[in-house]
């Protein structure tokens, strides 16, 4: 019997494996090192993006989640990720850090990573995560070359305004443009780390967070953003 893997219950255990999430949620998981600078920031960041696009507290059926590949679990972000994300109006309260677990991996739809090690690590875990995991840059490289008519229109009639069939479709689109739209340089998908570093470099690595999850909001719910 294969060893299982971190978070994964074995038969007795307490607690066993959570059931899949219903076909109504797509789960996107930003991944980082610590989960407390670029995960954090990432996360907040693409649920105001979400709830600006959706309005108020909509969300489609997506739910954005993050975890560290050394997580510190139980730990707040660091103070300059909460400054970055008031500075964009997003809210850093109630954040708590998590390590990255096999259920985790398991549950997401789309998993985006702050680097091509974190994109690495998240794959080696297994569970089918290569054609969900990409860094957030490259996704966002991926994104920009898809005709959005290609995609599955968003659908007031339903429950989650068809957002999570589309979301399913960009995903498929994307992993089948990743061998033909490489990166200029391998630089150019990186989301460097901003641990211990001063608030302007936290801003800047915030503003480029901002710009890559820009077009993905777009992409993933049909509407753009306000100008």
């Amino acid at each position: 019997m294969a060893p299982l893997g971190r978070g994964i219950a074995g038969p007795g255990d307490d607690n066993p494996l959570p059931p899949a999430p219903p076909a109504s949620l797509f789960r996107i998981l930003h991944v980082s090192t610590g989960n407390v600078c670029r995960s954090p920031i990432t996360e907040r960041l693409h649920r105001h993006a979400l709830a600006l696009r959706l309005g108020g507290e909509q969300s489609g059926g997506l739910v954005v989640e993050s975890a560290g590949t050394w997580g510190h679990e139980g730990a707040p972000m660091e103070a300059h990720a909460a400054t970055v994300l008031t500075d964009y109006g997003a809210d850093p309260a109630g954040f708590i850090g998590r390590e990255l677990l096999d259920e985790h991996v398991i549950r997401a739809d789309l998993v985006l990573t702050a680097t091509r090690d974190h994109r690495a690590q998240v794959i080696s875990m297994g569970h089918s995560a290569g054609l969900r995991t990409f860094t957030l840059k490259e996704f966002n490289r991926l994104v920009r070359a898809i005709d959005p008519a290609t995609l599955p229109d968003p659908d007031p009639a339903r429950p989650d305004g068809g957002l999570v069939e589309r979301a399913r479709a960009l995903v498929g689109a994307a992993a089948a443009l990743r061998g033909w739209l490489l990166a200029p340089n391998p630089e150019s998908d990186e989301v460097y780390d901003p641990y211990g570093a001063p608030i302007t470099f936290f801003r800047s690595i915030g503003d480029e967070i901002n710009q890559a999850l820009d077009p993905v909001v777009t992409a993933l719910t049909g509407v753009p953003a306000r100008a």
